[in-house]
C-alpha cells in the first residue's frame, strides 16, 4: 500500500500542482505536436522516481510516464466542449488504474478486507438512498405546489448536488455522534440563504427553501438513526457517553 500512496502523491502533484496555464493551452492547441505534452510526461517520471526514492523502480516509472503522456495526448485530441468533463474523469480513471496495477505488481494490495466490514452494505444502502433517490422524492413531494420562478434562475442541478453533499455530511455526523455539526450546517445554510430570501420578497420561495431544507435534513438524520439501530448502537445514540 505504501507504494500506491507514494505513486498517488506524485500523480496529484505533477498533474494538478505542476501544470501551468501555458502548458495546458499548448497541449490543447498542438496535441501530440506540443513539446509541453512530453515535458509533462518527463515531470511525472522524475517526480515519481523522486518520491519512490529507489532507482530500481525506473522501468515501472517509465511505464507510468509514457502511458500518462499517451493518455493525455489522446484526451486533448478527442476533447471538445461537450465531452470535456467526461474525458477529464476518464483520463484520471485510466491513470489511477495504471498506478494501481504498477503498485500491485511490486506490493500486492489486498482490498478484500473492505468487503469484510460488517456494516459496509448498510452504509452503501443509506449513502445511495441519500443521493439522487432522496432528491427525486423531495422533487415529487413538491409537485403538489406551483414553485416560484426564482428557483429556476439558479445553476442547473446545483441545488441537487448541494442537497446530496449536505445529506451525506449529516449522515456522517449522526453515525459519529457529531450532533453539533448538524447545527452548524443548518446555521450556515440559513446565513447563505438569508440574502436570497430577503431579496426575493416571495413567501412561496421562503417556504420552499424552508420545507426543502427540513426534508433534506430529516431524511439524512432518519437514515443515520436507522443505521445506528441496525448496528445495535442505540445506547450511544440515545445516551451518548460523556
Amino acid at each position: 500500500m505504501d507504494i500506491l500512496i507514494k505513486l498517488l502523491i506524485a500523480h496529484l502533484v505533477a498533474d494538478f500542482l505542476l501544470q501551468w496555464r501555458s502548458l495546458l493551452q499548448s497541449k490543447f492547441n498542438k496535441k501530440f505536436a506540443s513539446p509541453y505534452l512530453y515535458l509533462h510526461g518527463l515531470i511525472h517520471f522524475l517526480l515519481t522516481l523522486l518520491v519512490l526514492w529507489n532507482l530500481s523502480y525506473w522501468p515501472a516509472v517509465a511505464i507510468i510516464a509514457v502511458s500518462h503522456t499517451i493518455i493525455d495526448g489522446l484526451k486533448v485530441t478527442l476533447q471538445n466542449q461537450r465531452n470535456q468533463r467526461a474525458l477529464f474523469f476518464i483520463d484520471q480513471l485510466l491513470h489511477l488504474i495504471i498506478l494501481y496495477a504498477v503498485a500491485n505488481y511490486y506490493q500486492v494490495i489486498d482490498i478484500t478486507g473492505l468487503t469484510q466490514y460488517p456494516y459496509l452494505y448498510a452504509h452503501l444502502l443509506f449513502i445511495i438512498f441519500l443521493t439522487f433517490p432522496t432528491s427525486i422524492i423531495i422533487q415529487i413531494l413538491f409537485l403538489k405546489w406551483e414553485l416560484p420562478e426564482t428557483i429556476n434562475s439558479s445553476l442547473s442541478g446545483a441545488g441537487s448536488y448541494i442537497g446530496i453533499i449536505e445529506r451525506l455530511m449529516i449522515y456522517g455526523a449522526v453515525i459519529t455522534l457529531n450532533w453539533g455539526l448538524i447545527g452548524f450546517l443548518l446555521a450556515a445554510k440559513s446565513v447563505f440563504r438569508f440574502g436570497d430570501m430577503r431579496d426575493a420578497h416571495d413567501r412561496k420561495y421562503t417556504e420552499y427553501v424552508f420545507v426543502g431544507t427540513l426534508l433534506s435534513f430529516m431524511s439524512a438524520i432518519v437514515c443515520g438513526v436507522l443505521f445506528m439501530l441496525y448496528a445495535g448502537q442505540t445506547s450511544l445514540l440515545f445516551w451518548p457517553a460523556n
